[in-house]
């Protein structure tokens, strides 16, 4: 019969190394997501239903365009780390590598076409 601490069972196995690097940068990002949501949604808002010309003038103002692509890009960082996470949770092997990836490249290709379109406006 073997009394084993619990410290002797962990000894060895290793610790992630990360999890404190996702949970801060989890907590920054809604932390700014907090406030940049309400200032997009209050900066978006009068424009629906609006005809192009004016949301396209209005949208070449530096505030609304900075607005928008911060919320754009802090936003799609938020969930990227968030399914990043999530997928390491749930899965395991080559399954979870290819599904980090590819998550990874629909986030950064999203954001990047959101802020090609806001810089196309804006500049």
């Amino acid at each position: 019969m073997a009394y084993v601490t619990d410290r002797k069972r962990a000894t060895g196995l290793g610790s992630a190394k990360s999890g404190t690097e996702h949970f801060w940068g989890m907590t920054k990002s809604s932390v700014a997501l907090l406030i940049l949501v309400p200032l997009f949604v209050f900066t978006v808002g009068p424009m629906l239903g609006a005809p192009y010309e004016e949301v396209y003038a209005y949208y070449t103002r530096p505030f609304p365009a900075i607005v928008a692509a911060l919320t754009l890009v802090v936003g799609f960082m938020h969930f990227k780390n968030g399914v990043q996470v999530l997928i390491e949770d749930y899965t395991d092997g080559l399954t979870r590598k290819a599904l980090v990836i590819a998550m990874i490249c629909v986030s950064y290709a999203a954001a990047a076409t959101g802020l090609f379109a806001i810089a196309r406006i804006a500049l």
